[in-house]
């Protein structure tokens, strides 16, 4: 049994055959040319707004930066107990990120084997590593002096 002879309707036909005219290349170089327009008149676009973006975004750092200086005038000593806080704090974290590594290694078959010693793990130092920093990073911001400022 041949289908060939069964009417197809035009919508699910697909003509193959290469085309009879072809376009002159005086117009394949014309919109070439009119493309790469289009592409650099987009990358100028993206580039102005780049620009907006980051002057946006150094503005608002040099706003916290002002507002920053501002506090630490108005609590110079507040300032410094949190620079001492923060350079305790670090001595802290440095014990605290020692006696996890130790853990770590003391732990390392039962960590890479378990899913169960894992989440242990992960439930014993995790917030308080995420908490330590946090803090950390609020008092060493609060506590800079002018020397250690870039």
């Amino acid at each position: 049994m041949s289908y060939d002879h069964e009417p197809v309707s035009p919508m699910f036909r697909i003509d193959v055959s290469p085309e009879t005219e072809t376009t002159p290349p005086a117009s394949n170089e014309r919109l070439t040319i009119e493309l790469l327009r289009q592409i650099v008149a987009g990358q100028h676009q993206q580039n102005k707004l780049l620009e907006s973006l980051v002057q946006q975004s150094t503005a608002a750092n040099q706003q916290r930066a002002h507002e920053l200086e501002q506090w630490k005038n108005a609590n110079p000593e507040l300032a410094q107990s949190c620079r001492r806080a923060a350079e305790t704090l670090s001595r802290v974290q440095t014990e605290f990120l020692g006696s996890l590594t130790e853990e770590i290694q003391d732990s390392e078959e039962h960590l890479i084997e378990g899913d169960y010693m894992l989440n242990e793990f992960v439930d014993r130092f995790g917030p308080r590593l995420a908490h330590l920093n946090g803090v950390l990073q609020v008092l060493a911001q609060l506590g800079t002096t002018d020397a250690t400022k870039s």
